[in-house]
């Protein structure tokens, strides 16, 4: 099989645009995927028909040597010769075809699969809170299979029988017009009762496969969580609460398994009551001498081929049922569109020197309404400027929009248009990739993949040099931390970086974030699991390192922020105070007070510890 082709990330929009434009059917939604590969499709259908027709000869051949055999004639090598020839050719072009056209549904799959990854790549936060990583799973997975086996054997079923009952058909009108018409009246029932399962094999396939996404989440999030459900002690209630789940799945799946044997089973009631009154009507017409045991039993051959549709028409809906609802729920994700894109109009910057706009912004979460819980937005009416190659620390209360105010401005949440500006241009007016490339956001809690230290220091460019991650890992005082590793660089973080304590996970993220070297930097609370004598240090190194790039500090520390050249503190989504850290002493503010009350605090820290009722490590 050819290598898989994969579409260029930048057109699924489009074509997404492009599908929906056409008709919301999910099933013809398809097509343009299948329509990719046009003379593999085609071509297996057309080889695996052939198939059919050469099939669709053999009784006439057998129908000859029968014939003779009954009139004493014993030349029989001709007409066996034929069907040995036949059936070889049928064999070749069975097995072709069915190759081209299974080869279409794991293509179709692949292509499904990958513009659904790159399709949740876009996706923002809003999207993620209204589904969870193990439904997303079950789409990208289950889903995607059930549309693979729909293509790769439903369509080829739809075709192939559908074709090989035209040709019966018209081989047994040949044969004896008066038998032929014995099966017309059986045709309505089967349409009509076929039809009725079917739409409810459709829907329960959707319950069912909505109930494979619920059990995937409740895995997924009883892994992640397993630390705090074996603190908490809830191992029990955990497995209860799955095996409810479970249960509920297997109930569902049980209902579909019900609705699919009905199906088969009338398919088979109907072909068996056809068979039965073809035998007996055909067999008085070969006794009174109107039709000879040759015709009949060629008949035989054609009643089958016509009936194995029906026979396998149970099969075929199933795969089409379930293979829609899957396909719907594929669409369902794609049809959303991304939260936070390039404008039309976008451009980019010559060069990015992290000088920083802020204006009047006002920011309040969606799904939160208009204000916070509090009574006040987000962020409300903000304005800042930051130089080139300044240090600024921000401070303020937890919920006073720190995060939020660094999340928009890398873009992670969307600012309203003419808020924020990087070197004089509106944000907003400029391409996702270079902000990001430019904006390096380190978050409060860090996120390692389940890989190697040193890959994950190095997650930006894989190409780095090992120096160059040593020196990051030296920046965030983790290098001598990691040379007591024995695997060093190579040591295997675990999935999540479980294996690392709170700090080494906080450090290890700002090496990966200090790599970079970007114009503009940003630190969300990314201190708060290290001590105060590494903090230090590490803010030390910091301001050597980072001279002429902006640094913006979220911290709830005042220790932190008088390292910075300027302070914003907010509050209540505002600003409330902003200068250096001895000019809002000298205020006697928010900022004042902050300070004295973490001074008393470290004070009956380092009280306790001298005192051997904590340790001093645990006092820091």
């Amino acid at each position: 099989m050819r290598a898989l082709s994969v579409a260029k990330p930048g057109l699924i929009l489009v074509d997404i645009a492009r599908q929906k434009s056409k008709t919301r059917n999910p099933l013809w939604r398809l097509i343009p995927f299948i329509h990719r590969m046009p003379w593999r499709f085609w071509g297996g259908m057309s080889l695996i028909n052939l198939g059919r027709l050469l099939e669709a000869f053999m009784p006439l051949c057998l129908k000859i040597g029968i014939d003779r055999m009954a009139a004493g004639d014993m030349r029989l090598a001709e007409p066996a010769l034929y069907i040995l020839a036949l059936m070889v050719a049928r064999y070749f072009s069975f097995n072709y075809g069915r190759r081209f056209v299974r080869e279409v549904g794991v293509e179709v799959a692949f292509e499904l699969r990958q513009r659904l990854y790159w399709h949740l790549e876009l996706m923002g936060p809003r999207f993620f809170a209204g589904y969870t990583t193990g439904d997303l799973m079950a789409r990208a997975i289950n889903d995607i299979s059930l549309i693979r086996q729909m293509i790769g054997l439903g369509t080829r079923l739809l075709f192939v029988l559908g074709f090989s009952g035209i040709i019966a058909f018209i081989f047994m009108l040949q044969q004896s017009a008066s038998l032929t018409l014995l099966l017309l009246p059986a045709l309505p029932f089967f349409a009509i009762f076929g039809w009725v399962l079917a739409n409810k094999i459709f829907s329960q396939s959707t319950i069912v496969q909505e109930g494979f996404s619920n059990l995937s989440a409740q895995v997924q999030e009883n892994l992640n969580g397993i630390r705090t459900i074996q603190t908490h002690a809830q191992e029990a209630h955990e497995i209860r609460r799955f095996e409810e789940t479970s249960s509920d799945y297997a109930s569902e799946y049980y209902k579909l398994m019900y609705f699919n044997s009905a199906l088969n089973a009338w398919m088979l009631a109907i072909t068996g009551f056809t068979t039965l009154l073809i035998v007996g009507y055909g067999g008085a017409q070969v006794l009174s001498g109107e039709i000879s045991v040759g015709t009949f039993t060629a008949f035989i051959f054609y009643l089958g081929m016509m009936l194995s549709p029906i026979k396998e028409g149970g099969v075929m809906v199933t795969l089409f049922q379930r293979g829609g609802s899957a396909a719907a729920r594929i669409f369902e994700i794609l049809d959303h569109e991304p939260e936070i894109r390039d404008a039309p109009d976008a451009a980019p910057l010559d060069k990015i020197g992290g000088a920083i706009t802020v204006r009047g912004l006002s920011y309040a979460h969606a799904g939160r309404g208009q204000e916070r819980e509090g009574g006040w937005p987000a962020l409300d009416d903000v304005s800042l400027e930051i130089e080139p190659g300044e240090m600024i620390a921000v401070l303020g209360r937890v919920g006073s929009g720190k995060s939020t105010l660094l999340r928009l401005i890398v873009r992670l949440l969307d600012p309203p248009p003419g808020t924020i500006y990087l070197d004089g241009r509106d944000i907003r007016m400029l391409p996702l990739a270079q902000v990001r490339s430019h904006v390096t956001l380190v978050p409060q809690d860090p996120f390692l993949f389940a890989s190697r230290l040193g890959q994950n220091i190095a997650y930006d460019n894989p190409e780095r040099t090992t120096e160059e991650v040593w020196e990051a890992a030296e920046s965030a005082d983790l290098e001598t931390t990691i040379r007591r590793f024995p695997k060093r660089l190579e040591t295997m973080v675990g999935e999540r970086g479980v294996t690392l304590s709170g700090g080494q996970k906080q450090r290890a993220s700002l090496a990966r974030g200090l790599i970079r070297e970007t114009p503009v930097l940003l630190l969300d609370d990314c201190f708060s699991s290290v001590d105060t004598e590494t903090e230090e240090f590490i803010l030390s190194r910091l301001k050597k390192l980072r001279q002429g790039r902006t640094t913006l500090m979220v911290s709830h520390r005042v220790s932190t922020a008088r390292h910075a050249d300027r302070i914003v503190v907010l509050d209540k989504g505002r600003v409330a105070e902003v200068g250096t850290h001895q000019e809002l002493l000298a205020k006697n503010g928010l900022y004042a007070a902050l300070e004295r009350a973490q001074g008393r605090r470290d004070e009956l820290k380092q009280a306790l510890a001298a005192s051997g009722a904590i340790a001093e490590e645990s006092a820091l």
